[in-house]
């Protein structure tokens, strides 16, 4: 099993959302690295740390789990989406989508300042200096230490 966490704004679509719709399309990524973890190393059952991204704070929310194999994201071919990528063919799409599913919603948040402070988690990606993507890879034992961590809160 995998482990990753996935950014959306909060505004754009929540963990209420999710929660709400018990499962979504993850579409719109447009940057290649994180495009290649979906394709190529996202698997059914991986674990998901939701992450509302430009929130006030920026924060873990909640959990969620992959359902579905990669498959092309249809906001690609759509002129009205602002996800729009003219090069992509429905014969050579250039973007996936995978879906998720709700599992759970934390009681408070973890922000990115407050992970900052638990040397647990000084090598997390999303942690370090320049990262700006999306969707980043999480170590096991950074998934389990932070939702021990905000399971008790």
């Amino acid at each position: 099993m995998n482990y990753w966490l996935m950014e959306s704004e909060e505004e754009e679509y929540s963990i209420d959302d999710l929660q709400r719709d018990k499962q979504a399309p993850w579409f719109g990524v447009r940057n290649y690295q994180a495009r290649n973890f979906m394709k190529n190393e996202m698997k059914i059952g991986d674990l998901v740390f939701f992450y509302h991204s430009n929130g006030k704070p920026s924060a873990i929310v909640g959990v969620a789990k992959i359902i579905s194999l990669p498959y092309p994201d249809e906001t690609q071919f759509d002129r009205k989406s602002p996800y729009y990528f003219a090069k992509a063919t429905r014969g050579n799409p250039s973007w996936v989508s995978v879906d998720v599913a709700f599992v759970k919603k934390y009681s408070e948040s973890l922000s990115i300042n407050d992970m900052r402070l638990h040397t647990e988690l000084s090598a997390m990606k999303l942690l370090q200096k320049g990262s700006r993507l999306s969707i980043t890879p999480v170590r096991e034992k950074e998934f389990k230490y932070i939702d021990s961590l905000l399971s008790y809160l």
